[in-house]
C-alpha cells in the first residue's frame, strides 16, 4: 500500500510538469528515479526537450532547470532498480515518449 502511495504522489508531482530539477539527496526528492537500459523495463518512457514551453502538458516530456524554484518536479536518480518508485528509458524521439501499459500508473487516479 506504501508503494501506491508513493507512486500517486510522484505523479501528482510530474503530472503534466515538465520542469525537472535533480536534487543531490534521496531525501530532497519527490521521487526516485532508476534508468533503465531497455525500453520495455520502463514505467515511463521519457523525452528530454530544449525548452521550457514544449515540456507543458505531458508527464513524458522533461526540461531540466538549473534552479530547484523553477522546478515542478524533484527527483533523484537512484543506483539500484529496488530503490526507485519509477523506472524510466530515456527515447530519441517524442513520439516514442509516454506511458508503458496503457498508463498504468495514471490508471490508479481514476
Amino acid at each position: 500500500m506504501t508503494l501506491i502511495a508513493v507512486v500517486l504522489v510522484f505523479v501528482a508531482s510530474v503530472c503534466s510538469a515538465g520542469d525537472i530539477y535533480v536534487v543531490d539527496y534521496p531525501g530532497q526528492a519527490d521521487a526516485k528515479v532508476y534508468v533503465v537500459d531497455y525500453w520495455s523495463q520502463a514505467d515511463l518512457c521519457v523525452y528530454v526537450v530544449d525548452y521550457r514551453s514544449q515540456a507543458k502538458g505531458a508527464d513524458w516530456l522533461w526540461h531540466y532547470v538549473f534552479y530547484e524554484s523553477q522546478a515542478d518536479a524533484k527527483i533523484y536518480f537512484v543506483e539500484y532498480v529496488g530503490q526507485a518508485d519509477i523506472k524510466i528509458y530515456f527515447v530519441d524521439y517524442w513520439s516514442q515518449a509516454g506511458w508503458r501499459e496503457s498508463n498504468k500508473f495514471m490508471g490508479r487516479l481514476r
